[in-house]
């Protein structure tokens, strides 16, 4: 390994976390499919004296959608589900009545609601973090706001989407999350330490997670936040084994690479979104339409103590590069930004 481009990447990505007021990130590099760089920056407590290891566990948080999206793909694939199909075709007694196709739960194009600005949800989550809403909870979301656009007309992030997208997938192939993305990710890929949390017996491995939201200044959730609060499920990963999975993902080793390029094509375009140049919405990705590093795809991800980024960078100083990178406190989209930041030191390496 280059001792100096270790040097450069740490030395960038700590003055990234003390801007952002960070105790610590792990990152991880392949290129052309193979790990070159793994990286542990800061430390593990607030107190910042336990050093961060590299192998510590993390929520992914919404970077699962990805996950999940290549799930519903592989599906599309085998000829069980239609992307053009609505979900209605497959579940009947789908909360919502009026015809919403996959393609469009996918981007975010459904019309389907959120619950992420419902105080409901926020009081909720802070008044009992062990004790998620039920699955059926969060679709009555659905159900009770209404579509907020006629579908394919307009376009809002929804956590619920994925819910569905999700249920499809275990409703449909008669498996849990967890099982078919070990057949489909976790197993060849001969991942060790990533799977779908479902309780918090499944997380005492965590590395801490420090945020605000709670009330009482920064608290470690990592012991407290159950995975349920988020609807679609949440996988537990390495920076190392995140990178490995977007990695596979983006270069045809999950999927044909026609499903890739489907999953690529921006379906709705979001403007500039820093450190993004132009952000479009794919199937389960975004993309940086304008990036100087050739396509740029990916998935960001945030929740209570953590703050995660993933994305593949097809010409990044000429090479296929992808960046997996998660902080130790929640925030802005630091993950994304320690990302861009390592991007940036191999683009000038």
């Amino acid at each position: 390994m280059d001792v100096s481009l270790h040097d450069r990447v740490n030395l960038a990505v700590k003055q990234t976390l003390d801007r952002a007021h960070m105790p610590g990130a792990t990152l991880s590099v392949c290129v052309a499919g193979q790990p070159i760089l793994q990286i542990a920056v800061g430390y593990r407590d607030r107190g910042r004296v336990q050093p961060l290891a590299m192998d510590a566990h993390f929520y992914i948080y919404s970077v699962t959608k990805s996950l999940i999206a290549a799930a519903v793909l592989k599906l599309v694939k085998r000829g069980q589900l239609e992307l053009d199909a609505p979900i209605q075709h497959y579940w009947p007694d789908f909360a919502i009545a009026a015809p919403i196709t996959l393609r469009q739960i996918l981007s975010h194009t459904s019309g389907l609601p959120d619950y992420g600005g419902l105080p409901a949800y926020s009081d909720a989550v802070k008044a009992t973090p062990s004790a998620p809403w039920s699955p059926q909870a969060f679709l009555e979301v659905a159900r009770d706001r209404g579509l907020l656009f006629t579908p394919g007309q307009s376009w809002s992030y929804s956590n619920i989407g994925y819910l569905a997208l999700k249920t499809l997938v275990e409703n449909v192939t008669g498996q849990s999350m967890q099982d078919y993305l070990d057949e489909l990710f976790f197993a060849p890929l001969g991942l060790k330490h990533t799977f779908v949390a479902t309780s918090l017996s499944d997380v005492t491995g965590l590395m801490p997670g420090y945020t605000a939201i709670f009330g009482e200044g920064l608290q470690d959730m990592s012991q407290h936040y159950h995975p349920g609060w988020v609807s679609h499920g949440v996988v537990v990963s390495t920076a190392a084994e995140l990178a490995m999975m977007i990695d596979a993902l983006m270069t045809g080793r999950i999927l044909d690479c026609s499903l890739v390029e489907q999953m690529a094509q921006p379906v709705h375009s979001l403007g500039p979104y820093p450190p993004l140049t132009n952000v479009g919405c794919g199937l389960g990705l975004f993309m940086d339409t304008d990036s100087p590093y050739g396509r740029v795809a990916g998935h960001n991800g945030g929740g209570p103590g953590y703050s995660i980024a993933a994305f593949h960078f097809s010409a990044l100083a000429g090479r296929s590069t992808t960046i997996a990178a998660a902080t130790n406190r929640d925030g802005d989209n630091v993950g994304l930004e320690v990302a861009y930041t390592v991007a940036r030191v191999l683009a000038e390496a």
